[in-house]
């Protein structure tokens, strides 16, 4: 039996991967996902980062991103740059060290910003650090 690895959080590919991903396979990611459409309401959310923030799925699901999910990230650094690349249509492939500030104590973190003109989801993903 031939058995494959879930796919890291830097892989090069990940946005194109994660589009084929079941629910049940974003489930057991080491990382948080947060898929959302072109109007910024999440569509995809997984367990890690349902566990990590206290929020569950059901709760998350169907609600606007940047302003209902997760104000603290409705600035310059994260829904700007999803907001900037659908505008030129251009891809967003961006890592940057965060902070994660609301309804927890401040939390360290890494984000990755995917994003491609046509591509039904956009992510924001979440790596906590130490």
């Amino acid at each position: 039996m031939i058995t494959t690895q879930p796919p890291a959080f830097d892989e090069p590919s990940l946005l194109s991967t994660l589009a084929s991903l079941s629910d049940a396979e974003l489930d057991s990611l080491d990382f948080g996902v947060i898929g959302f459409d072109a109007e910024g309401v999440v569509r995809r959310y997984n367990a890690f980062e349902s566990k990590a923030a206290g929020l569950s799925t059901s709760r998350v699901v169907g609600q606007p991103l940047f302003t209902v999910v997760a104000p603290c990230m409705n600035n310059y650094l994260v829904a700007q740059r999803f907001e900037d690349a659908a505008a030129d249509g251009s891809a967003l492939d961006d890592t940057i060290d965060y902070v994660l500030t609301l309804r927890m104590r401040p939390v360290k973190v890494r984000l990755r910003l995917l994003a491609a003109a046509g591509a039904p989801h956009r992510y924001v993903l979440v790596r906590r650090t130490a």
